[in-house]
C-alpha cells in the first residue's frame, strides 16, 4: 500500500506523522484492500475560531475513493477525527459491497395453450404434470392474442399473482423443421 503524508503551512511534527502512520496501520488491518493512501495536514492561516489544524484522509480501495476532511484545535485530534470518519466509510462501504446481489432471470418454463378466453382476453397454459398457469394478453411478446391456438408452444416466467401463478411473459418456442427430433424437456 502506497501512504503519502503531505503538510501544508505547517512543518511536519515526527509525533504527527507517527500518528498517521499508527492509525493507517489499525485500518490496514481490517481493511486490506486499500491501495493508496494520502494524507494532508493544513494549517488554517485565516480562521478566526481556533480550529487550525485540518486534516484530509483520502484512501482507494478496489472500486472506490473514500475522503475524510476534518478541522479541529489540534493537529492530534483532527488526525483522530479524519480516520474515525474514513473508518465508518469504509464499513459502510463494506456494507454496501456484501448486500449487493446478482439477481438472475429465472429460467423460462414451456408449455401448451391450453385454454383461451377471447372475450375476457386471457388464457391459460398446461405444463407438465397438468397443472395450468393464468396469462393475460398483455403478457404476450411477439404474439397476437387474436390469432393464438390452442396447442400453440409457448415460454413463458411465472409470478405468484392474486389467485395463483401468472405467466409475466408468453413468448412462442421455435418451431421445429419438419422430421426433426425433439429433445426431451
Amino acid at each position: 500500500m502506497d501512504l503519502r503524508i503531505d503538510c501544508r503551512n505547517i512543518a511536519m511534527a515526527p509525533r504527527w506523522k507517527s500518528s498517521v502512520e499508527q492509525l493507517m496501520d489499525k485500518l490496514q488491518k481490517g481493511f486490506t484492500d486499500i491501495t493508496h493512501a494520502r494524507v494532508t495536514l493544513e494549517k488554517n492561516l485565516h480562521h478566526k475560531k481556533g480550529l487550525v489544524a485540518n486534516v484530509q484522509v483520502v484512501l482507494s480501495v478496489r472500486g472506490a475513493t473514500m475522503t475524510a476532511n476534518k478541522t479541529d484545535k489540534t493537529f492530534e485530534q483532527a488526525i483522530k477525527a479524519a480516520f474515525l470518519a474514513v473508518g465508518r466509510e469504509l464499513k459502510a462501504h463494506r456494507g454496501k459491497q456484501k448486500s449487493t446481489e446478482v439477481r438472475l432471470p429465472p429460467a423460462p418454463m414451456t408449455g401448451v395453450i391450453d385454454s383461451l378466453d377471447r372475450t375476457k382476453g386471457h388464457g391459460f397454459i398446461l405444463i407438465e404434470g397438468g397443472d395450468r398457469v393464468y396469462f393475460h394478453r398483455n403478457a404476450l411478446h411477439g404474439l397476437d392474442f387474436d390469432e393464438l391456438e390452442d396447442g400453440t408452444r409457448v415460454s413463458f416466467n411465472v409470478e405468484q399473482g392474486e389467485k395463483g401463478p401468472q405467466a409475466t411473459t408468453v413468448n412462442r418456442l421455435p418451431q421445429l423443421p419438419r422430421g426433426a427430433a425433439r429433445t426431451p424437456e
